[in-house]
């Protein structure tokens, strides 16, 4: 017991260290420790805890995607101390589902958390296509390309948020954004590192893409490709990402 009560004083105290660094590119560290902390025993839980109380009681920053992360697992602990205590000091969550055209996200955080990727890849096309429709005063069930600058940032970053969460930041737009940049804004290289491709022709949909996270980096939510990368290309270059 005592090896393990010091395992995960260890693993904390380096997710403590980790938790201070703004680099985008150490969330995937932060997860893989959070889980790995989780896993040790019913105290890790509690330190786990620990992180949110503190940092909402004393205010002193705004929600980030970790600590999203670190609600959902608790949230899915099945420990009832631990669940009746976040209920108690955070009745409302602590994802913000914002949207600036009054949409509701919260069906596509339910299948999120159940790992209904495939639902929630055909929501997320949905909830895309209603805000373009909303903000271009259209009827269409398509996006084109000339529709996306108007769709608004908060939004697009709370379906984006939504996915990194359920995903341990494996999915979103901004992770396929990312990776587009990386490779030099090549898309034949993007196709090929999301698992879009297979033998250098586009997958059939839905039995070549994978709805689970064994998927590539990147791999949802979908988008078709065969229809040009005109829609695509102005998600990536959308303001959202720069805020």
């Amino acid at each position: 017991m005592t090896i393990k009560i010091h395992e995960t004083d260890t693993q904390f105290d380096k997710l403590c260290v980790l938790l201070k660094s703004e680099q985008c590119n150490t969330n995937n560290s932060k997860f893989t420790l959070i889980n790995k902390i989780a896993s040790l025993n019913k105290n890790s839980l509690f330190k786990l805890l620990s992180l949110l109380l503190e940092k909402y009681s004393l205010k002193q920053k705004s929600i980030d995607l970790i600590d999203e992360y670190i609600y959902e697992l608790l949230l899915n602990s099945k420990d009832t101390v631990i669940i009746n205590l976040l209920n108690n000091n955070f009745p409302n969550g602590v994802i913000l589902l914002k949207s600036e055209l009054s949409i509701d996200y919260k069906p596509l955080q339910q299948l999120l958390r159940v790992g209904k990727f495939q639902e929630a890849d055909q929501m997320t096309q949905c909830l895309l296509c209603t805000l373009s429709q909303i903000s271009n005063d259209h009827s269409r069930s398509w996006l084109y390309f000339t529709d996306i600058t108007s769709l608004p940032s908060t939004d697009l970053q709370t379906i984006d948020r939504l996915w990194q969460v359920h995903s341990l930041g494996l999915f979103g737009i901004s992770r396929q954004r990312d990776i587009w940049i990386k490779n030099g804004s090549n898309w034949e290289k993007l196709w090929s590192k999301i698992g879009w491709t297979l033998n250098n022709s586009s997958k059939r949909y839905p039995q070549e893409f994978t709805w689970d996270i064994t998927a590539p980096e990147g791999h949802l939510p979908l988008f078709n490709q065969l229809r040009g990368v005109q829609v695509l290309k102005a998600l990536f270059t959308h303001p959202a990402w720069n805020e």
